[in-house]
């Protein structure tokens, strides 16, 4: 028995795109440039019935969400006087010791009454991810001081994190973060 290779002959819009690619690179040396494809023969056909479009409904849709700000840092001079001890945090949450899912609701709700308080900077301790006691060959570390700061990226904290950055080695140098708070807006409470 003998195998046949089935070639499939190109659609026009095939031989469109492949002409289009193949004009729009260097050929070979030795070979030349496709043959541009034959224009597409139209067939008389019945006129397609146009539809008329449906009425619009005119329901009150929520206006597009703005974009999300991005992350700042914090300030230059909130951070020489945290390094020089003339500013304190506001609060402190330490993540070290706990497992990646524990953490995030731990963060979660820090941060919310955090912000509910009024707080403008807190420090986050995620731990430096070093040998545990007890931990196995394939366990893996510092897995909050990665996370932490996805977390603290993501849209729906947004509203809650106006930006972060690693905490002075007094507070625990890459072991923790410095996370700024956004203001609650006009009159929100708490409950």
């Amino acid at each position: 028995m003998s195998k046949r290779s089935r070639t499939r002959q190109l659609s026009p819009d095939e031989k469109r795109l492949w002409s289009h690619v193949a004009r729009h690179v260097k050929p070979m040396k030795g070979k030349g440039l496709p043959p541009e494809p034959e224009p597409e023969e139209k067939t008389a056909t019945a006129p397609v019935p146009q539809i008329a479009a449906p009425a619009p409904v005119l329901s009150p849709l929520p206006p597009p969400k703005p974009a999300l700000p991005p992350l700042a840092p914090v300030e230059r001079k909130t951070l020489q006087a945290l390094r020089r001890g003339r500013k304190e945090v506001d609060s402190v949450i330490d993540l070290h010791g706990m497992r990646q899912e524990e953490a995030h609701f731990a963060l979660l709700r820090f941060l919310h009454r955090a912000q509910g308080s009024g707080y403008g900077l807190v420090l986050v301790i995620t731990g430096k991810g070093g040998a545990s006691v007890g931990a196995g060959p394939f366990e893996e570390r510092g897995v909050l001081r990665r996370m932490v700061p996805h977390w603290l990226r993501l849209p729906d904290l947004r509203h809650v994190v106006i930006g972060f950055e690693e905490a002075s080695p007094q507070h625990g140098g890459s072991g923790a973060l410095y996370v700024r708070l956004r203001r609650r807006r006009g009159g929100e409470r708490t409950g």
